[in-house]
């Protein structure tokens, strides 16, 4: 397994999950392979011919996106499109974690795998790219692997922000017109190896943890498991805190796809939550 962009948040815990596994996993980090440049990448994939290609590295500064939309896009598009170029002349399968920022978040009900495309930010125009030009490049072997709200040991996230202002502040305020599914990213990582090790080479899936809150329900969940009291989190509107990129009012994913191939849906995003910070050592 290679693993692009192996030090980020995701990629990390891929890294980490595929070692547990018993794989032979080889990490990446963004400075040694840019994915921008297509020759590099057939080069690297020629020489090191992994059978997977798990391909983490991304743009995600979803409000700069905004402004700088054809870096965004030489990265998610295509960046992805030279990956699942070279993964194909080689036979190798590439997972391409990607996001509800392809959807317009306007629907009530969860996102289902099969729904068209509805971008309302730069950063989900490049990211539904991606996974069009993925598609178009290695149809039999490229797994759409959609993913929210990530939090993890590495890198910052929503979690450590908000346990940082709560032990600086003692009071938070947090959006509670926004609603998708808080994913941990071990969860992730752990469902990704296990997909492939079911010998699943196509398919379009959504990789979120069960359930659904808002970010203020999320912020109420951190806080508690620190030992705080859940009221110390007051609901604001998304207008209170305007931001340059749309954000979808509805990031909740369906999970159906997992049971199409014979595959469990990821666990329920409160105890995976609660493991998180556990084993992260940040309710001590």
């Amino acid at each position: 397994i290679l693993v692009t962009d192996a030090a980020g948040l995701l990629g990390n815990a891929v890294v980490r999950a595929g070692w547990e596994r018993g794989h032979d996993v080889r990490s990446f980090a963004r400075s040694a392979l840019d994915v921008t440049d297509p020759g590099e990448v057939e080069r690297r994939l020629t020489v090191e011919r992994p059978d997977v290609v798990v391909h983490c590295a991304a743009y995600t500064a979803v409000d700069l996106a905004e402004e700088e939309l054809d870096e965004a896009m030489s990265v998610n598009r295509d960046g992805t499109r030279n990956v699942a170029m070279a993964a194909a002349q080689i036979g190798a399968t590439v997972v391409y974690p990607s996001t509800d920022y392809v959807f317009d978040g306007r629907q009530t009900e969860p996102y289902a795998e099969d729904t068209p495309h509805s971008p309302v930010s730069a950063y989900g125009r490049t990211k539904a790219e991606g996974e069009r030009r993925a598609r178009a490049a290695h149809p039999d072997g490229t797994i759409v692997l959609r993913t929210a709200w990530l939090y993890g040991e590495h890198g910052p996230s929503f979690v450590r922000t908000m346990m940082r202002l709560y032990r600086e502040r003692g009071t938070l305020a947090v959006v509670d017109d926004q609603h998708g599914q808080p994913t941990w990213t071990r969860d992730l990582a752990d469902q990704t190896i296990r997909m492939l090790d079911s010998g699943l080479r196509s398919a379009t899936l959504h990789g979120t943890n069960s359930g659904a809150t808002s970010w203020h329900g999320f912020a109420q969940a951190i806080v508690e498991n620190l030992g705080g009291d859940p009221a110390d989190v007051t609901p604001v509107t998304s207008a209170d805190y305007p931001r340059r990129a749309p954000r979808p009012a509805n990031s909740v994913l369906s999970h159906d796809g997992w049971q199409q191939h014979g595959l469990t849906p990821m666990r329920a995003w409160r105890p995976a939550l609660e493991r998180a910070m556990t084993a992260a050592g940040w309710m001590t």
